[in-house]
């Protein structure tokens, strides 16, 4: 049974909170030393995707998918990078469309499902790179569309891509959406609400009378948002369509690649519906880890190398793997 009943983190001293191990990284780690060499490639559709690569000569590589409003310079992305990079593989991470510091040319956003823009990344390098080996890695938005689209190609997944890891996956869209409502997530709601109306606001100065932010300061949720934003400009009903469509739950039982999820107990943003725990039962390709502590993608360490616990556990699922 892939359910990892032990898991071997141990937070630092003094920071064992979920909010301070959310937050901590964000605010105080860096990660020096990474150089991207940036390619843009077009979508099926007319827009544009910007891939960050990482190389160091190898013919593996890892398909890093960002979080929500993240992009490929954040810590926990570059971290990634290093230790994969450090093992001898290359690495290539990829920024949603209007992640990487420029609008995307489609009224269209990413969204929490947009598996159809990891497939086009994934088929770019199965034609352009001569890599034999390709593993997936997804960081909370980008987990559950890592996730998601393994599950839906199933055994039709492209034989080179080996296996997955994802870590701090909102695995059930909608009950992530009522627990960033709490009072006790207020600023990180605020957070996310802001860079979201920052990107509503360039997209307006390139596509007016398209899009608008009249009255966002009444928006407070997910719910609202998505039912004002996500779902119509990326064709759901509304964010109830949207949550059951997109949430990588239930796609879980049909993947066929070794695929791992590592989720904290105390994340704060995660319910119980985000632990599948029948899935990694019934799944025997499906191992879900379960550390007491680490708050979301916030699993720290102090050592010499920088490297923070998920990144060499992740490492070493992949490599044993491959």
């Amino acid at each position: 049974m892939p359910l990892i009943s032990h898991s071997d983190y141990r937070p630092p001293a003094l920071l064992g909170n979920g909010h301070l191990q959310t937050i901590y990284p964000s605010l105080f780690r860096k990660v020096p030393g990474i150089r991207y060499c940036r390619e843009r490639i077009p979508t099926p559709d007319g827009d544009f995707i910007d891939l960050d690569h990482s190389p160091v000569g190898s013919g593996r590589a890892v398909i890093i998918s960002h979080g929500l409003e993240g992009h490929t310079d954040r810590s926990y992305v570059k971290g990634m990078v290093r230790a994969f990079n450090r093992c001898g593989w290359d690495a290539v991470a990829w920024n949603f469309r209007g992640c990487s510091g420029q609008p995307n040319r489609l009224l269209r956003s990413y969204h929490s499902g947009a598996t159809d823009d990891l497939h086009t990344v994934v088929c770019h390098l199965l034609d352009t790179r001569k890599y034999d080996a390709l593993a997936l890695i997804g960081f909370s938005v980008g987990g559950n569309i890592t996730l998601k689209y393994a599950g839906e190609k199933g055994r039709n997944l492209s034989p080179r891509i080996r296996c997955a890891a994802t870590v701090s996956v909102p695995c059930d869209l909608k009950a992530c959406a009522r627990k960033l409502a709490e009072t006790g997530n207020t600023l990180y709601m605020k957070r996310f609400l802001l860079d979201f109306r920052e990107k509503i606001r360039e997209k307006m100065a390139i596509m007016p009378g398209r899009i608008d932010d009249r009255g966002f300061e009444a928006i407070r949720t997910f719910t609202a948002f998505d039912n004002r934003y996500t779902a119509p400009l990326n064709g759901f009903a509304d964010a109830s369509e949207y949550y059951a469509q997109c949430s990588s739950g239930p796609f879980i039982p049909d993947i066929a690649r070794p695929t791992l999820l590592i989720s904290a107990r105390n994340d704060p943003f995660l319910t119980p519906a985000c632990f599948p725990v029948a899935e990694a039962a019934n799944n025997p390709y499906f191992f879900l880890e379960i550390p007491a502590s680490g708050g979301h993608v916030g699993f720290i360490r102090f050592n010499s190398p920088g490297e923070y616990w998920h990144e060499t556990r992740i490492v070493s699922f992949v490599t044993a793997h491959v």
